[in-house]
């Protein structure tokens, strides 16, 4: 109806209107009031048909709203029982709900009238052409989601990830903040980080420390390694569970090497293991145990001349 109202209202083509006296004047008069006649004619046989389409849209779109609304609640619900981050709840309700509420126009626009093929068409066709020039911004979005729906890590964690390494202070959707040893912020994409392997210095609360200690051969094996043992033995963070290990591990050209493996809590790993280094350094000068270093004898011959 509201398609032939407006037809009627710009109708360009002469109506077959003729006066006895033919003049243009009042012809077009005429005109005018066949033209609002016939509107009259329309409104009264279309008119309730219009209003009521009016209505029943304004209703469509109100409840679609509404339900929109509740669904969108929800899924949210679903998802903190479920336990998923809360950026990726908020995320996921506006793209909910403004996905839902796209149905519920294009099911107003249908009821008024309006042909919603080609409207969703144009929708496709913008949404190719936003989704080709962000291709680079989809995939950290989509790496985002990954990060936090899957937990590799999370806020507060040492990794090494995306070519760098430094403790995580906040996952986004499309990048992820960290803070290096030395104080400076690194903002890394999270595709960069979700294409490669991803080291978690703190994801369990345990770490072991990896030592590996050279003694000359000259030196008394027992005695450095009884030595290495009462070093463990003497330092409180050391765990007992797991037991810590000392064990000679390879006849090297130089000396022999010995591998000390005490497991402690990931939050002291840095402070044992420099207290360690310095603790056997100091002992093995006090003891008189030496610590090769790379050496090559040279020797001359002299040709008769």
């Amino acid at each position: 109806m509201l398609r032939h109202l407006l037809t009627l209202a710009f109708q360009t083509d002469p109506l077959p209107v003729t006066t006895s006296e033919g003049n243009p004047a009042e012809l077009s008069l005429d005109q005018a009031g066949v033209w609002i006649l016939q509107l009259q004619g329309y409104a009264l046989e279309y008119g309730p048909i219009l209003l009521l389409n009016l209505l029943a849209a304004a209703a469509i779109f109100i409840v679609g709203r509404m339900v929109a609304g509740w669904l969108t609640s929800l899924s949210a619900s679903t998802m903190r029982r479920g336990r998923v981050d809360a950026t990726l709840v908020n995320f996921a309700k506006s793209i909910i709900y403004w996905a839902l509420m796209l149905f519920v126009i294009m099911a107003v626009l249908d009821r008024l009238g309006v042909d919603t093929t080609s409207f969703a068409a144009v929708v496709a066709a913008a949404g190719l052409a936003v989704g080709l020039a962000l291709q680079d911004s989809l995939s950290n979005f989509a790496s985002g989601v990954m990060l936090i729906l899957f937990h590799p890590f999370r806020v507060g964690n040492y990794i090494e990830a995306g070519g760098t390494a430094g403790i995580v202070e906040e996952i986004q959707i499309f990048n992820t903040v960290m803070r290096t040893g030395d104080n400076k912020r690194i903002i890394v994409p999270n595709s960069s980080i979700t294409s490669g392997i991803i080291t978690n210095y703190a994801a369990h609360e345990l770490r072991r420390i990896d030592l590996v200690i050279m003694c000359g051969y000259g030196d008394n094996l027992r005695e450095v390694k009884e030595f290495l043992e009462e070093v463990l033995a003497a330092e409180p963070r050391i765990l007992d569970e797991p037991a810590p290990l000392v064990a000679v591990d390879q006849l090297a050209d130089n000396g022999v090497n010995l591998i000390v493996r005490p497991w402690v809590k990931t939050a002291e790993y840095w402070d044992v293991r420099w207290s360690l280094t310095e603790e056997i350094k100091n002992g093995f000068d006090d003891r008189g145990f030496t610590i090769p270093y790379p050496t090559r004898d040279i020797n001359i011959v002299k040709q008769p001349a």
